[in-house]
């Protein structure tokens, strides 16, 4: 059985689900595709692992340094935070 450390992609990740405006993303997110009752603030640093680990369709972070596919896929999250953070700073 071979060991999947994590490397960079793993801690990218896991810097993304401490980030605060990530977790805000994720809560506005399931509010708006979802019609979800969910309050800004309900996503947790666990909530936003758990999250990113089905999206990728991975166990563990440390998966997204031996996955291309996981990898390729929170490549596309991490863009599409990016765009939402770029587009709500500006006072929204």
């Amino acid at each position: 059985m071979s060991t999947n450390r994590g490397g960079p992609m793993a801690k990218a990740a896991a810097m993304l689900c401490q980030d605060t405006a990530f977790r805000l993303y994720l809560d506005r997110r399931a509010r708006a595709r979802f019609g979800a009752d969910v309050p800004d603030g309900t996503h947790t640093e666990q909530d936003a692992r758990d999250w990113l680990c089905r999206a990728c369709q991975i166990d563990s972070r440390a998966m997204l340094d031996h996955r291309p596919q996981a990898a390729r896929q929170f490549r596309i999250i991490r863009y599409r935070f990016n765009h939402w953070r770029a587009k709500h700073q500006g006072g929204s």
